[in-house]
């Protein structure tokens, strides 16, 4: 069922201040041993509720297992929203959960924060090591650059209940330590821009802590979700797209439905035209999630066309330059992918750039196993305005050997998708590839 959002909001221990000058991006330490902070160890002795809605025991000691329905998030960071939340009506809820009071929701450091997640996962292996690739060696930067972030986060109720992923422990999916593992992914890149698909717990995770984060928060559901037929789901799965606040201001956003020969469809977009404060360069970005399996290729292709007209629409002509995020369940052959590299918007796919030749997308964005075998694929882009944009650097992927035999998901990584993350600037000369 689709529970209200209250339900979870729940707890009752302090919460975080913080000067919004610590959210800017900053080397931080990534251990899985650490002792429980002070705040943490003032919790409950029964359940030592961590920020992530898990209870914590010391590495190797024995603790019985306990069982968590899908969308029980108490956090000790949650405190000031459920001061705020009854058990009213769930439309007043989300409508202050889209807008948040500023009175309510205290920043957050996210030092704090991913100490919490780590505190959460002592018991699981660390976080893969992944280095990124400077693609623009010995060239003057005029302005700091826009990383942007791009994953398919893999909807909890999907991952427990409909994708099969036979080699992955069903332990390993558990939600109160999955989604820890998610937020320290995040939280160790540090995007100004964060783009998600199959997201079924916005309202009670990514929304109340990223916005404490200094992130503007958009959601929008798939209107059939594959998720509401699962027992227990969280609501329906999404794109969400996020920005930070102090680096950009919101110019306009459009909630897209997507259509195939001008029938609508279950697959959604989010593009919003963004002003740099820095620069006060205008640029779009938008986020998508098409389509999904074999025999679909045709009404994935209608749905670029779709998206592509309506992006043309919305950068009046790559007037404005774009930036496109999102799982496109197409491999580079697909009709849909060439599409978009033909596209007059003039967009390139920013992660071919890690190529020998940078022509060559990646071997795989998704490797995962399930009962009809091993999927290995490239699904997942992030495309640009090659004539207006640049980038900078890119996120490597993991390798074979450190995604291991079982694939993905994992104990390790909490999603059958790669994250993408990328670097960009401003081109000094927005017309030279035009």
């Amino acid at each position: 069922m689709y529970p209200s959002p209250a339900r979870s909001l729940c707890s009752a221990l302090p919460t975080f201040c913080c000067a919004s000058s610590l959210l800017r991006r900053s080397p931080v330490p990534m251990k899985r041993a650490l002792s429980p902070p002070a705040l943490l160890a003032a919790s409950s002795s029964t359940a030592a509720a961590s920020l992530c809605g898990c209870s914590v025991a010391g590495r190797g000691a024995a603790s019985p297992q306990v069982v968590y329905p899908m969308g029980n998030s108490t956090s000790r960071l949650y405190s000031a929203l459920a001061k705020t939340l009854s058990n009213g009506a769930v439309s007043k809820h989300l409508e202050y959960l889209e807008h948040p009071d500023a009175e309510f929701l205290d920043p957050i450091d996210p030092k704090d924060l991913l100490e919490e997640c780590q505190v959460v996962l002592q018991k699981r292996p660390a976080r893969f090591h992944r280095d990124f690739v400077n693609l623009q060696a010995n060239v003057a930067k005029s302005h700091q650059p826009i990383r942007v972030m791009q994953w398919n986060i893999l909807a909890q109720a999907l991952g427990e209940g409909k994708d099969n992923f036979v080699q992955c422990p069903m332990e390993a999916l558990r939600w109160e330590e999955r989604k820890c593992l998610i937020l320290e992914e995040i939280l160790a890149y540090q995007p100004d821009i964060l783009c998600l698909q199959e997201v079924d717990h916005y309202f009670d995770t990514f929304q109340p802590l990223l916005s404490r984060l200094g992130y503007q928060c958009t959601f929008l559901p798939k209107p059939w979700s594959p998720c509401l037929d699962v027992e227990c789901n969280n609501g329906p799965d999404g794109c969400a797209l996020f920005f930070l606040k102090d680096r950009f201001t919101l110019i306009n956003s459009a909630n897209m439905r997507l259509t195939a020969m001008k029938l609508k469809t279950n697959q959604v977009a989010i593009a919003q035209i963004l002003k740099c404060n820095e620069t006060g360069k205008l640029f779009c970005i938008a986020v998508t999630h098409l389509k999904a399996r074999n025999g679909w290729e045709r009404l994935r292709s209608a749905q670029g066309i779709d998206l592509l007209q309506k992006l043309k629409s919305i950068t009046q002509e790559a007037e404005i330059p774009v930036i496109v995020c999102g799982d496109f369940n197409a491999e580079p052959t697909e009709e849909v992918y060439k599409e978009f590299a033909n596209s007059s918007l003039n967009l390139n796919s920013a992660y071919k750039l890690l190529s020998a030749d940078g022509l060559s997308e990646p071997p795989y964005t998704t490797w995962k196993i399930r009962p009809s075998g091993e999927c290995r694929h490239t699904l997942d882009y992030i495309w640009y305005s090659q004539h207006a944009l640049q980038v900078n650097a890119a996120l490597s992927l993991l390798t074979e050997e450190q995604i291991g035999p079982n694939r993905l998901p994992s104990f390790n990584y909490p999603s059958d998708h790669l994250s993408l993350v990328c670097d960009f600037s401003f081109s000094e000369d927005p017309d030279r590839l035009l």
